[in-house]
C-alpha cells in the first residue's frame, strides 16, 4: 500500500513539475528581493525581516552575505535565488541561469 501511495504522489510530483518549479522560482525571487531591500535599503536585521514574507512561504529560508550585501532566497531541493544591493540601483537580482 505504501509503494502505491509513493508512486502515485511521484507521478503527480512528475506531473505537476513545471508550476512547482515556476512557484518555487518565483518565491525566491521575490523573498530575496524584498529581504534585501528590507535589510540594506531599510536598515532592520534579517531577522526582523523575516517577518515580513507572505503566508506559504513558510519553507523559503533566508541568509545574508554582509560583506557583499547580499541575500540569497532557497525552497529545499528546488530553487535558489540571490538579491544584491548596487548603490544607485538598489536590490538588485542575480541573473538567473537556465
Amino acid at each position: 500500500m505504501l509503494v502505491v501511495i509513493a508512486g502515485v504522489l511521484a507521478a503527480t510530483a512528475w506531473y505537476f513539475r513545471a508550476p512547482i518549479a515556476g512557484y518555487t522560482a518565483a518565491g525566491t525571487s521575490y523573498s530575496a528581493h524584498v529581504a534585501c531591500s528590507c535589510r540594506y535599503i531599510g536598515g532592520r536585521d534579517l531577522e526582523d525581516c523575516r517577518k515580513d514574507k507572505l503566508a506559504g512561504m513558510e519553507l523559503v529560508t533566508l541568509s545574508e552575505d554582509t560583506e557583499a550585501k547580499s541575500v540569497t532566497a532557497r525552497f529545499p531541493l528546488l530553487s535558489s535565488d540571490t538579491a544584491t544591493y548596487r548603490e544607485g540601483y538598489g536590490c538588485v537580482l542575480e541573473p538567473w541561469e537556465g
